[in-house]
């Protein structure tokens, strides 16, 4: 009888084995942590429309400017010792890393013993999704941070450009309505082009950010209006990846930007969509309070304010002054905000001792990273419902 048992486990096939040898749970490891890869990377758009570095052995990451400079003549006889006004100027910006984000759920055996699908697969994706969320929220962030500030460059007799925001409708026609508008929307990436144009901002890598009603109501106005190739009409053309382009700027969707206090989408705008009802509040949450870990280290979003404010709605909070109140769109090129990654997205599950006394596994995912603005004059806000705009960090 014994022989036989041990013959039968000899025989037996586990498939979390690697080349059925060692661990029996090893590759079921792998197998979820793809999934929350494939979360993340599906979701997570901003990551690849900015500055993104890795940070090793350090807690921050040096960013230069360089101002300007101009043509001179030369003097016979004169030693050429750099321009006589000292040009290029130069200045630094630092991005520091922020502290572990994280996402993690528990996993106890029965349930997933008793479950009748993939469990920890389904976990991991939601953990992916989630971690790309914040990361791209703190990047929109920063970019409509860069379209209110002044450049970094501030030597005397230099004058460098800073961001700017464009009013989505005419003047004088301050309605929040004017946001869902194409033809608004369309003559807002011109004046934004133009602006770019007008800084000295590269033209490679230009890209704008809409919520998901803009964008639908901007690609049905192109494709009307002859400006989609017909090569992206169909999926590809409302899957809103960048396949469509106004005045060479690739254009996303994402519920991820601030819009008007929110992220992504606002119900009850005179004029814009009605509250289709019973969304709950995960559809339409309101920016997060001041001291959120997304706000702390490196961006000046209301630090030191109580937890429970926010400071991007009504109130405007010491150290916080500026609020999305009036924001509805994003247009940028990639220098306009940098990424600093110290741990890029990676999974941890427990394991052996205590799983046995918990009789289950903890899955987390985490990443370390930090995000700010870098050049103000590559970052663009589109605002709407106020003649003046936002007001300045």
């Amino acid at each position: 009888m014994a022989q036989q048992q041990s013959d039968a486990s000899a025989s037996l096939t586990r498939q979390g084995q690697s080349n059925s040898t060692g661990d029996a749970r090893a590759l079921y490891l792998k197998l979820f942590s793809g999934e929350m890869f494939k979360g993340f990377q599906h979701n997570a758009i901003a990551r690849d429309l900015v500055m993104k570095r890795t940070l090793k052995n350090g807690k921050s990451l040096q960013f230069i400017y360089t101002g300007h400079t101009k043509a001179e003549y030369h003097t016979p006889g004169n030693s050429i010792l750099g321009n006589s006004d000292g040009a290029p100027p130069v200045a630094e910006k630092t991005i520091t890393c922020d502290d572990l984000l994280i996402s993690s759920a528990f996993v106890y055996e029965l349930d997933e013993t008793l479950a009748h699908y993939e469990l920890r697969g389904e976990i991991s994706k939601k953990i992916g999704y989630a971690l790309a969320e914040k990361y791209d929220r703190l990047i929109f962030r920063a970019v409509t941070q860069a379209a209110r500030k002044a450049s970094p460059i501030t030597k005397t007799g230099f004058v460098e450009p800073g961001g700017t925001q464009i009013r989505v409708g005419a003047a004088g026609t301050p309605a929040q309505s004017e946001a869902f508008d194409a033809d608004n929307l369309i003559a807002a990436f011109y004046d934004a082009a133009a602006a770019l144009d007008e800084k000295g901002v590269s033209s490679d890598g230009r890209c704008g950010v809409l919520n998901p009603r803009q964008y639908y109501e901007l690609i049905q106005k192109v494709g009307d209006g002859g400006l989609v190739n017909r090569d992206v009409q169909g999926s590809a053309l409302q899957s809103g990846q960048g396949v469509i382009e106004i005045a060479g700027i690739k254009i996303f969707k994402s519920m991820n930007i601030p819009f008007f206090d929110r992220y992504g989408v606002k119900y009850g705008i005179t004029g814009g969509p009605a509250d289709p009802g019973n969304t709950g509040t995960f559809v339409n949450p309101q920016i997060e309070s001041a001291k959120d870990s997304d706000d702390g280290i490196n961006n000046n979003y209301g630090q030191g304010t109580s937890q429970n404010t926010d400071p991007y709605g009504t109130t405007s909070l010491t150290g916080g002054a500026g609020n999305f109140n009036h924001s509805c769109g994003l247009i940028f090129q990639k220098e306009a905000a940098g990424v600093v990654e110290a741990i890029g997205p990676q999974v941890q599950v427990t394991s052996g001792d205590i799983s046995v006394v918990y009789q289950g596994d903890v899955i987390l995912g985490r990443l370390a990273m930090g995000a700010d603005y870098l050049n103000p004059a590559a970052a663009v806000e589109l605002y709407a419902g106020n003649a003046t705009g936002n007001s300045a960090w």
